[in-house]
C-alpha cells in the first residue's frame, strides 16, 4: 500500500496556505486524477486532498502556535493529517489524528516523514461512537458536509467542552450544510484567510476559509 500511494500522489507544498508543510496529494500531474472515478481501487480519497477548511486551520495553528503549545490535541477528520503535523510543528505535547479511512493512517505516516516528524498515534474509528477522552484542543476542518454528521459533531462536541473544558477550533470555508446549521449561533470568528488561486479552482471558485471557535 505503501508503494501505491507513492506511486499515485505527488509530494507539493505549493498552492495552499501552508507552503512549509509537504504533503502527498492527487494532483493534475497524477495518473488517477484524469481517470474515471470508478477506476480508482480503494475508498474515495478524501485524504489525498489538502481541503480549504483544513488549510485554514493548520495555517492559523502555524501561525499562532500558544494555541496549542504544551497541549494535547485531537484531529477529528485529520485526512492528510496536516493540521495535527501543523499542531505538532507549533510545541503540542499530544497528538491524536483520527479517521475512518485506513489509507488515511497511512497516508499521514508518510506525510509526517515528509516533515521530518516521527508519526504520533492515529485512531482509525469513528470517534464519535467512542467515550470521551479528555483533550485540551479538538479541531475538525470541513465536517460538516453533511446534516446528519453535522447533527451528530454539535452533540459530540457540546459533551466534549461540557465535561473537560476542551477547546474546540473548526475550519471551514462556508459550505451551505455548515452555514445553514445551528451550530452558527456557538461560533466566534478568530480568523478568516483568502484562499490561494489553485484551492479556488479545485472547490468551485470558495475564495476564503474561516476558523471558528465554538463556544456553547
Amino acid at each position: 500500500m505503501k508503494a501505491f500511494l507513492e506511486e499515485n500522489t505527488e509530494v507539493t507544498s505549493s498552492g495552499s496556505l501552508t507552503p512549509e508543510i509537504q504533503l502527498r496529494l492527487l494532483t493534475p500531474r497524477c495518473k488517477f486524477w484524469w481517470e474515471r472515478a470508478d477506476l480508482w481501487p480503494l475508498r474515495d480519497p478524501y485524504w489525498a486532498i489538502y481541503w480549504p477548511g483544513g488549510q485554514a486551520l493548520s495555517r492559523y495553528l502555524l501561525d499562532n502556535p500558544d494555541v496549542v503549545r504544551g497541549k494535547s490535541v485531537l484531529d477529528i477528520g485529520s485526512g492528510c493529517g496536516a493540521t495535527a503535523i501543523a499542531a505538532k510543528m507549533s510545541g503540542a505535547l499530544r497528538i491524536l489524528a483520527n479517521d475512518i479511512d485506513p489509507i488515511a493512517g497511512m497516508a499521514i505516516k508518510l506525510n509526517c516523514e515528509l516533515n521530518q516528524l516521527n508519526p504520533f498515534p492515529i485512531l482509525i474509528k469513528n470517534i464519535l461512537d467512542l467515550e470521551q477522552d479528555k483533550w485540551d484542543l479538538v479541531v475538525l476542518g470541513d465536517m460538516f458536509y453533511d446534516e446528519d454528521l453535522a447533527d451528530s459533531l454539535l452533540q459530540w462536541l457540546k459533551n466534549c467542552s461540557e465535561a473537560h473544558r476542551t477547546q474546540v477550533l473548526i475550519g471551514d470555508p462556508g459550505r451551505p450544510q455548515f452555514s445553514g446549521h445551528s451550530i452558527q449561533h456557538q461560533l466566534h470568528k478568530v480568523a478568516e484567510y483568502s484562499l490561494p488561486e489553485p484551492t479556488r479552482q479545485d472547490n468551485n471558485g470558495l475564495t476564503t476559509s474561516t476558523v471558528w471557535q465554538f463556544q456553547p
